[in-house]
């Protein structure tokens, strides 16, 4: 059989799924079961469907086209491995973006009304004294708090959560100061108009009462609050980091917390990420992974994700990948090859070369670069051999070649 997958074959074959944890069913319903097969044991599958499952360790398999994760976080996925193999792998930003804010506004109620040594005090009270109303009089005092009304809110990183987290802040009576560099076009139009920029990330520290981070764990932004730049928080601030673990010199956070001088005491650290150093103490509430931990923001996520997985196993298109550029090319023909390569010069001259070189013509094209890896699609107006698209993966750079023919309607 010298030729590529024909149309028939194309539309009759079925995509294996492997699944890793347990996925939303609605999100699962996306995939519909005429052209996809779904399961826990696949041993060549198309695409790995996963959300907190450590991927670090295992073999994936070379069949392997795709890898798709209901969150935002990819650290659980070897990602630059799967660069070099031409495999992108989606996530779901935003999708739990209001799960994240809903519970960032709770730590704030937290920490500011002291809640959590209230509710200590109170579950270590004696029912059946008879001088517990007493005791709860005279113990009530202690834990006077503070309104989160009239007092700023820090924002470092305006994403999506960022910018719901800054538009509900607004709405209960504070002031909003946010620091993004790298704010998304899309982002600076939900921000909301009475936010206040911030210059740098000390800028934030030095003038808020609360301070939320809301930023990836990469280089840049590991220890991005640290023993240098904690003590320009305000005395009594809160610290609050619910984006990833890293981002936060824990080190830092205790020592600031038990600094010996009131006016360079931390108030409050809150965080969704216990350990060891900050669990026992007193004023660290910190949340068992929650972030996400809704039904809605798991089935958000879920849609999100499979919906992604399958236009780019149909189509080759590419939306929300961590490690390719965003790709969308709209049937114009039946026979769509996809290449994903590196991003070095004259490599669509040689694409090109192979299609006219077997006399096919190039019916639409669209290519876009992002870092090292750069992604192509191409749409001919007759069947692609196989002998094609050998010749295209033996290219010098080329890391993955799909075809994707497409039946009509």
């Amino acid at each position: 059989m010298g030729d590529a997958m024909t149309d028939a074959a194309a539309s009759a074959s079925r995509f294996q799924v492997l699944v890793l944890n347990q996925i939303s069913a609605n999100g699962l319903a996306r995939l519909p079961a005429e052209r996809y097969s779904v399961g826990k044991t696949l041993a060549a599958p198309d695409a790995v469907l996963l959300r907190s499952a450590d991927m670090h360790a295992m073999a994936i398999a070379p069949s392997v086209q795709a890898i798709a994760r209901a969150g935002a976080g990819t650290n659980n996925i070897p990602v630059p491995a799967m660069s070099e193999r031409g495999v992108p792998v989606f996530n779901a930003p935003g999708a739990n973006a209001n799960a994240v804010k809903e519970l960032v506004l709770a730590a704030m109620l937290l920490t500011a009304r002291n809640l959590v040594p209230a509710l200590r005090f109170v579950a270590a009270l004696d029912a059946r004294s008879p001088a517990m109303d007493k005791t709860v009089e005279d113990g009530k005092k202690s834990f006077a708090g503070f309104e989160l009304a009239g007092h700023t809110l820090g924002i470092v990183g305006l994403g999506k959560v960022g910018c719901l987290v800054a538009d509900a802040a607004i709405k209960l009576g504070m002031q909003v100061h946010g620091f993004d560099p790298h704010i998304t076009v899309d982002a600076a139009w939900s921000l909301p108009a009475q936010v206040r920029k911030a210059a740098s990330v000390a800028d934030v520290l030095k003038n808020a009462d609360f301070v939320s981070l809301h930023v990836p764990l990469i280089g840049a932004t590991r220890d991005l609050v640290n023993a240098d730049n904690i003590g320009l928080m305000r005395p009594g601030a809160v610290l609050l980091n619910f984006s990833r673990e890293g981002v936060v010199n824990e080190a830092a956070v205790l020592a600031a917390l038990d600094a010996p001088n009131e006016a360079k005491r931390l108030g409050w650290y809150a965080c969704d990420f216990p350990s060891a150093a900050v669990n026992a103490h007193p004023r660290v509430v910190a949340l068992p992974h929650l972030g996400a931990s809704t039904a809605e923001a798991e089935e958000n996520c879920a849609i999100m994700v499979v919906e992604q997985l399958r236009d780019y196993l149909e189509h080759g298109n590419v939306n929300n990948a961590v490690n390719f550029p965003q790709v969308a090319m709209a049937r114009e023909s039946a026979y769509r090859v996809a290449i994903a390569n590196a991003n070095v010069p004259n490599m669509l001259g040689q694409i090109s070369t192979a299609m006219a070189n077997a006399g096919l013509n190039i019916h639409t094209m669209v290519n876009k670069s992002r870092g090292d890896m750069a992604y192509t699609l191409v749409d001919v107006d007759s069947a692609v051999n196989a002998s094609v698209l050998d010749a295209i993966r033996a290219i010098d750079g080329v890391l993955s070649v799909r075809y994707l023919p497409h039946a009509p309607g």
